[in-house]
């Protein structure tokens, strides 16, 4: 048995590398030993292209294996455990022959909204420079817009040496983050319990 995360994220080659790393240490910290249960992690740039690799790679996939993808939602998502669904109204993308919900993990509805979650991690990383009062409320984060998170994130670390840039960046961040602290939302507990029941 096999498990393979497709991740969307990194654009160049460089933040490819920075991407799997960031999430690789985020999964880590669900109790997944590396080597032992850890899934294997592909940066895949995109979000068509990790819909590309997800697609091949489940094509080729064997009895038993977790192939699955961790892509933004981009939108609030109605059912967050009808994953398909939700992309098939947004994105026009067909479920491949085979394939369930449990194959795609979103982060609802951007990284933005797992990083902005995280206050104590932001805290530690950024330092006192960090306007915790520019940050979106807590209070139904995933309802939130995607460019709203973002834009407030860049607004509340903008006097920071490290400022929050898409990126290198963007992916340090995510490997600081804590299960505990984004266990509150709805997508990040879903994607614990399925990885946990999966591996």
């Amino acid at each position: 048995m096999s498990a393979h995360l497709y991740i969307e994220g990194g654009e160049s080659k460089e933040d490819q590398i920075r991407c799997r790393e960031g999430f690789r240490k985020l999964i880590g910290k669900l109790g997944f030993a590396a080597g032992k249960k850890m899934p294997r992690l592909t940066a895949c740039g995109g979000r068509n292209s990790a819909l590309d690799d997800f697609k091949t790679a489940h094509s080729h996939s064997k009895k038993g294996d977790y192939i699955a993808m961790l892509i933004d939602s981009e939108d609030p998502v109605a059912d967050g455990e009808k994953t398909w669904e939700h992309l098939k109204a947004r994105d026009n993308w067909h479920r491949p022959a085979g394939a369930d919900d449990e194959q795609v993990l979103l982060m609802t509805t951007c990284m933005e909204t797992w990083i902005v979650a995280d206050r104590t991690a932001l805290k530690a990383h950024y330092g006192h420079k960090l306007q915790e009062n520019a940050l979106p409320p807590l209070i139904d984060l995933e309802k939130r817009n995607r460019k709203e998170v973002h834009d407030k994130l860049t607004q509340a670390t903008r006097d920071c040496s490290n400022a929050y840039a898409k990126g290198k960046r963007s992916f340090e961040v995510v490997g600081t983050l804590t299960p505990a602290a984004l266990s509150s939302l709805a997508a990040f507990a879903r994607l614990e319990r399925i990885l946990k029941a999966k591996l």
